[in-house]
């Protein structure tokens, strides 16, 4: 098999892009070796799983409409899958890579690859390890170009460039999410988050600690991709003395607007334009934690440098303020802004008639674990609607596909199972029931889910992910939804179309999509210790009509349980 696809690969290739000029290659070939490095952060050294032994990982390239094929090896002692985030997947679920969900993980010493078409989307999104904490630091960008000859629909930059926050923590992060599972209490918080990789210069305790240098010409207009890759937090993004134009977020067109400021949670990623209209200078970017919660963060500040050419070294440089731990002002301001560009050539397709209307709590609980002695035998667990997933040992879109029995079960529930004050006091009961639960949906089904975020041992902000598809998110709100008051103040005209959601602290957000996309669909809390605690489940969308409303077949190398 692994000769035959080769030389197929090798001749499609050549075929698709030594033809005439016009004709633009339309297959990317990319490699992904999974391995172990030695990497030195904070003053302290430890070996890290990485891709291609880099962190960040590679940066994937390719054009909308493109065929991208990723063998991905797996060297080390893990299993490992990856995750291609926001990517449609249309018909593809055998390559979205959440694992148990749509495949079994690639076992040590194993391959796969990764083979998907990228259907009507251009931007900015991101590659991530979607199995145990790896994505810590197996993760990257993936750069969306525009058909050849379409213009982005603002001012052409000059130059673009790929800006990846994330955390770091001195100690192995399995063994940080190991010891907090066998506890029952929360994992320790991170040490440092990162920009490219680097915490920069502002962490205590570590002088030598360099940082990421941006070196730009002045005059000039700069695309930032602005990607959060970190594990548990959600973070502002400022550069000191700039202003950014945001243009897009989750690979979508947005209406410009200005601003010094913006918020991106764990999943999410922003374009923004920076124009370089100082004459020289040293100036400060930074990369802090937003958190309006009583709960432990890490909240150390990433820096790094947008360096003017010319200036010397030694020159001051321009600091700024950070935004408060809590600044929810300034969180909702950069929210309430994001507006779909809504233009002719990109218009926001809203379904304004609904066929499934689901309300989804979402939050945390305490169930009981006699082992668990840190704990008083108990431990945190999460929930959506009550129900803490499980996951299953077979992959769900195999059981689906394969139509064996006893995987999962296809009665999640559309609404909570006991209702209550939502973001009030909470029930006498904290318990969950635990579940391999998946919600069904007809072909091309319009669907509205609320989600709600409950007071359960603290309100909290989690940017939910839906995979397989965007959506549109209609409308949001403090407290606890009003269905018969609430969506009269739905934005069904330009809303923001997006695949990862902050539910606000302390209250809800209504998103909208069209079930277009047939297989299994995960939707989990990005945060992932939640994901972790079980703040997940799953929608299966049932084939259409014909084969082109319907699941290709698996690949002949899909990994095996």
């Amino acid at each position: 098999m692994g000769k035959y696809y080769s030389s197929w690969l090798h001749i499609l290739i050549l075929a698709t892009c030594f033809l005439p000029a016009f004709v633009q290659c339309r297959v990317r070939h990319y490699k992904f070796d999974v391995v172990i490095k030695n990497a030195t952060r904070l003053c302290s050294r430890k070996p890290i799983v990485t891709v291609n032994g880099r962190f960040p990982g590679p940066t994937l390239y390719a054009r909308e409409d493109d065929t991208v094929l990723v063998r991905v090896v797996n060297h080390v002692k893990y299993n490992v899958s990856i995750h291609w985030h926001g990517v449609r997947q249309l018909r593809t679920g055998w390559a979205d890579g959440p694992a148990y969900i749509t495949q079994c993980p690639i076992q040590p010493g194993q391959s796969y690859v990764y083979n998907f078409t990228i259907t009507g989307q251009r931007g900015t999104l991101l590659w991530h390890a979607h199995i145990l904490w790896l994505r810590a630091t197996v993760h990257g960008a993936l750069v969306i170009l525009p058909k050849l000859g379409v213009p982005y629909p603002f001012p052409k930059p000059h130059h673009e460039v790929v800006v990846v926050l994330g955390e770091w923590w001195k100690s192995d992060t399995e063994a940080v999410i190991n010891e907090a599972l066998k506890s029952g209490l929360a994992p320790n918080v991170s040490d440092a988050h990162t920009i490219n990789g680097h915490p920069g210069v502002a962490v205590a305790n570590c002088p030598s600690q360099g940082g990421f240098k941006l070196n730009v010409e002045p005059g000039k207009i700069y695309l930032l991709r602005v990607i959060n890759a970190a594990l548990n937090e959600e973070l502002f993004f400022k550069i000191a003395g700039h202003t950014l134009t945001v243009v897009e977020v989750d690979a979508t067109y947005v209406k410009p607007f200005k601003t010094d400021t913006i918020l991106v949670a764990p999943g999410q990623t922003t374009n923004v334009i920076v124009t370089t209209d100082r004459s020289a200078g040293k100036y400060i970017v930074t990369a802090s934690t937003f958190m309006d919660s009583p709960i432990a963060v890490d909240n150390t500040t990433a820096t790094a440098t947008l360096h003017y050419s010319g200036t010397l070294s030694n020159s001051p440089t321009t600091f700024t303020t950070t935004p408060a731990l809590n600044a929810t002002p300034i969180a909702n301001k950069f929210t309430d802004s994001l507006r779909s560009l809504n233009s002719k050539k990109y218009p926001a397709k809203v379904p304004l008639t609904l066929d499934h209307s689901l309300f989804f709590t979402v939050g945390l609980g305490v169930n009981p674990c006699p082992t668990c002695k840190s704990a008083n035998g108990s431990r945190v667990v999460a929930s959506v609607n009550n129900v803490t997933f499980v996951m299953p040992t077979i992959a769900l879109l195999h059981a689906h596909a394969f139509n064996i029995k006893g995987v999962f079960t296809t009665d999640f529930p559309g609404n909570p199972p006991t209702p209550f004050n939502y973001t009030g006091t909470p029930p006498a009961n904290l318990q969950t029931n635990n579940g391999t639960k998946v919600y069904r949906l007809p072909y091309n089904a319009n669907v509205q889910v609320v989600l709600q975020d409950t007071g359960i041992i603290s309100p909290e902000n989690h940017p939910v992910h839906l995979h397989g598809f965007n959506f549109f998110a209609v409308g949001r709100g403090l407290g606890n939804f009003n269905p018969k008051k609430d969506p009269n103040k739905f934005n069904l005209v330009d809303p923001v179309e997006r695949n990862t959601i902050g539910v606000p602290s302390g209250g809800w957000v209504a998103i909208r999509f069209q079930a277009d996309n047939p297989g299994v669909w995960f939707m989990h809390c990005h945060l992932e210790v939640h994901t972790t605690w079980g703040l997940k489940m799953a929608f299966l969308v049932d084939n259409g009509k014909g084969p082109n409303q319907s699941l290709l077949p698996p690949p002949s190398d899909l990994p095996k349980c």
